[in-house]
């Protein structure tokens, strides 16, 4: 490793070039020398590849310079009810209390009829911006006359996806925001079937600039449009997923000893309601919902990162940011909400290749795009369901920390009797890593 003082330039001699042609065993090599990498690392490394070749060239075409797999657990989290159909989730995360509040929840909500999705539409954007010179008149005037000959030309790309319901859906113009000077854009909505399409639609789009480009130039009188970029936009507030449970309030007399049904439900919607109100609240309630979501996201090979972008930028769509989720009491029923925009595909992309996120689409019974929408949409709201009850009853950092008990020990070297001695003693007692290392010293030294 080397460094440079605050604003001078690197040695070019220390520049890797053409790393990414280099052989696996040659870019180890490499950072080996590099980072100044232990013998350990090193061994660890060439452990997580994948025991078979064929699989691993799989994913090592993922992503360019892999030299190595890095592992994330898949779990199962059984017992959700859906529209009356019984599913298992396979959810892929990290955080040690996910699986657990989403299976809890899940099982809570089967006995009180489950949970019900819709999808209210699936619309997705592109966008071609763009720069005219001219007045906006003559460039609204001239794509209105050129419009149906714009959508003809795309036809050659769009044929096939409009043969399985798909295709432009709309195309209009629009002033880029609020942006000085002359900047438009091609406002294109699209649906894409199965798929998440965004390789479709950036193929439409970037077709669609340059014919627009010269059929604006042929036909408009006074402007010439100049294309900056053609993309799709991971903001679909139109590509949309609600799901909901509802009950009696008296089915929740047993959440806690200190509340009737009726205490714990309206506690409940008012901490939700002041995720609806408090920014600072709403991002941590939301991010208790996108626990579930991108759990289910990412063990189906889509796309956590544009999901989680675009539902951000929903709940943020009124001018502040606020809850995903809404929780209501009318008379004696509780209804708890989560609508959020999905672009989710089932076709196409990792979901295709990734073999562990084929066979997640198996353990699911192969949904459609529109189904897989709900599911993970349940996911969330499940989650958001457990975080909220922890919430408002035991606090938070009881379960959480009790999952994170494993973690913690692996942490200070337990054995397999220590960690048994410790889950037992832990049992009716708050986690933290101070108290565990406490009891780690105090067992140890009795023995010693």
């Amino acid at each position: 490793m080397h460094t440079y003082p605050s604003g001078s330039s690197m040695d070019a001699t220390h520049i890797v070039n053409g790393f990414s042609k280099l052989s696996r065993e040659k870019k180890l090599q490499w950072i080996a020398r590099q980072a100044e990498l232990s013998e350990r690392t090193l061994s660890e490394i060439h452990s997580h590849l994948h025991r078979d070749p064929g699989h691993q060239e799989v994913y090592s075409d993922i992503s360019e310079n892999t030299v190595t797999n890095f592992f994330l657990p898949l779990g199962l989290a059984p017992n959700f009810l859906l529209n009356g159909t019984l599913l298992t989730l396979p959810m892929v995360t990290e955080e040690s209390s996910v699986v657990a509040a989403a299976s809890l929840a899940a099982k809570f909500w089967a006995m009180h009829g489950g949970f019900t999705g819709e999808v209210k539409d699936v619309l997705k954007v592109g966008q071609v911006h763009f720069t005219w010179n001219g007045t906006e008149e003559s460039l609204i005037s001239s794509f209105g006359k050129q419009r149906e000959q714009l959508l003809r030309s795309l036809l050659p790309l769009t044929g096939r996806m409009e043969k399985r319901g798909g295709g432009v859906e709309g195309m209009e113009i629009r002033k880029t925001g609020n942006r000085p000077g002359n900047t438009y854009q091609l406002f294109v909505t699209l649906r894409t079937g199965d798929a998440m399409g965004a390789n479709f639609i950036n193929s439409v789009l970037e077709a669609l600039a340059k014919q627009f480009r010269s059929v604006m130039q042929e036909s408009a009188v006074d402007g010439t449009p100049e294309i900056i970029m053609s993309i799709l936009s991971n903001y679909t507030p139109e590509c949309l997923v609600r799901c909901r449970v509802e009950a009696a309030t008296k089915v929740f007399g047993n959440m806690d000893p200190g509340l009737s049904g009726d205490e714990f439900a309206h506690k409940f919607v008012q901490a939700v309601d002041i995720a609806r109100h408090d920014p600072y609240r709403a991002v941590t309630h939301n991010k208790g919902i996108f626990n579930g979501v991108d759990a289910v996201v990412m063990a189906t090979g889509n796309d956590f990162r544009a999901v989680e972008a675009c539902g951000h930028a929903y709940a943020a769509r009124a001018g502040s940011y606020s809850s995903l989720s809404r929780a209501e009491i009318k008379g004696p029923r509780f209804t708890f909400t989560l609508e959020i925009p999905l672009a989710v595909g089932t076709v196409g992309g990792l979901t295709g290749t990734h073999p562990m996120a084929a066979a997640s689409m198996e353990i699911l019974g192969h949904p459609s795009s529109e189904q897989l929408m709900q599911i993970i949409a349940a996911a969330g709201l499940a989650n958001n369901f457990s975080a909220v009850k922890s919430l408002i009853t035991t606090g938070i950092q009881q379960g959480h920390m009790r999952m994170h008990l494993v973690n913690i020990l692996r942490q200070l070297g337990a054995t397999r009797e220590e960690t048994g001695l410790a889950t037992r003693h832990f049992t009716s007692r708050t986690v933290s890593f101070a108290k565990v290392e406490e009891f780690l010293n105090s067992t140890r030294d009795q023995n010693s």
